[in-house]
């Protein structure tokens, strides 16, 4: 039975970053694309959480902390973030409802459509060993 993480938890970042490893269609992707990308979690149980999705010269990293170059950034509440996380939101309808703001070069991040349709793999796999409760 696999372990669990903590949603945002240095864990859970850790399980994303190895999975992000080994997934070869990022590497591939890291090679045409390049993009940093922070997400900035505010109010989560512990306080805010920052980290950052790194793509570019054929590598790919997830981490703690600004993304550097920092193109983009999102902004949100623990409630979104779980909620988008867990499916039961669409980015879409948070974005439209102002619950993710935006912020940066929003043609870079339409750029790299095809390196966020290769992260969802990953996401999908870990999402399988999180726990979202606030009070784990």
């Amino acid at each position: 039975m696999p372990v669990l993480v903590r949603y945002l938890s240095p864990e859970w970042i850790d399980a994303v970053q190895a999975e992000l490893t080994a997934t070869a269609a990022l590497a591939d992707l890291a090679d045409a694309h390049s993009v940093g990308v922070t997400q900035v979690v505010n109010d989560a149980p512990w306080g805010t959480v920052i980290y950052h999705l790194q793509v570019g010269d054929g590598e790919a990293s997830f981490a703690t902390g600004v993304a550097d170059p920092e193109h983009v950034r999102f902004e949100q509440d623990w409630q979104t973030a779980t909620a988008v996380a867990t499916g039961n939101l669409s980015a879409q309808e948070a974005f439209i409802n102002g619950r993710i703001r935006l912020v940066g070069d929003q043609q870079k991040l339409l750029d790299s459509q095809p390196v966020f349709g290769a992260l969802d793999q990953v996401f999908n796999t870990v999402r399988a060993r999180t726990d979202y409760s606030a009070d784990a």
